[in-house]
């Protein structure tokens, strides 16, 4: 079974990582895919850590203007 090249159109077979006619890769290797895959696992965790920042945040500042209005 072969696919098409995206880049050239021209016919590839469908473990090919490189298309024949144009050079381009046509395929992700496997070593990229897995590092973007934990960059994307890191990506949220630091999402999440900036969402829990900024609930602190607020709340401190919350608790700031309590104590300014008692004084």
């Amino acid at each position: 079974m072969s696919a098409d090249c995206p880049f050239c159109a021209q016919p590839v077979p469908a473990q090919a990582l490189v298309c024949s006619s144009c050079a381009r890769d046509v395929t992700i290797p496997q070593s990229l895919l897995d590092e973007r895959d934990d960059l994307v696992r890191k990506r949220a965790a630091i999402r999440a850590q900036l969402a829990d920042a900024k609930a602190e945040l607020e709340t401190l500042r919350r608790r700031r203007r309590i104590l300014l209005r008692r004084h």
